[in-house]
């Protein structure tokens, strides 16, 4: 008789968002132009959203893929996409940060502080050991479910051009159904039909 074995997730792992799930809505405090306001993911209902969670302010990595979201802010807006960074920063240090470097002074989206790390934990990216998030992006639809996600370790930065272009795949396949995009897809390039008679073809 086969024995069954149960794993059971870790506390900090339970209820993570997933590929195809709703995401959970969060409360949160926002750096934007020179401003702090109150902010929550349902804002962004209507239109895509890119989470872009980085470990933390006044560090070395996070500002050159702060900088190049900054220069990319506008072909992410002509999508119809939203960028909204978040770290467990407080909105103060994301100001003070703000004013005081080259690179964050170009940022134009919302800076989301999640100092209790409440938002990380929800999305997979919190460090437990040291307070942090990893490098995790996440690509979410109007209607809020999840369409891909990435985490990298924190010594490894992110390209904002492959993150545009993801985008770019994740709505054309939402607007053209039963339609794929292959591997380093662009638009205007081929796309793939799924079918029976595509196989062993490729």
């Amino acid at each position: 008789m086969k024995q069954t074995i149960e794993l059971e997730l870790p506390a900090s792992n339970q209820n993570l968002v997933r590929i195809g799930q709703a995401i959970p809505d969060f409360n949160l405090e926002a750096f934007q132009h020179e401003k702090i306001k109150k902010i929550k993911l349902s804002d962004y209902r209507g239109q895509w959203l890119i989470l872009f969670f980085y470990p933390a302010d006044f560090t070395f990595i996070c500002p050159t893929e702060l900088a190049e979201m900054a220069d990319n802010y506008e072909a992410f807006k002509k999508l119809g996409a939203e960028v909204l960074s978040a770290s467990t920063d407080t909105v103060f240090a994301h100001k003070a940060w703000h004013d005081n470097s080259p690179a964050i002074k170009k940022i134009q989206f919302p800076m989301a502080a999640d100092p209790a790390g409440n938002l990380a934990r929800a999305f997979g990216t919190y460090i437990d050991s040291e307070g942090l998030s990893w490098r995790g992006t996440f690509i979410i639809n109007p209607e809020g479910i999840l369409q891909a996600l990435e985490i990298n370790n924190n010594s490894i930065g992110r390209s904002a051009a492959e993150l545009l272009r993801k985008l770019q795949a994740a709505k054309f396949v939402a607007e053209n159904k039963g339609l794929v995009c292959p591997a380093s897809w662009q638009p205007g390039s081929t796309t793939l039909k799924p079918g029976l008679d595509l196989v062993g073809k490729i």
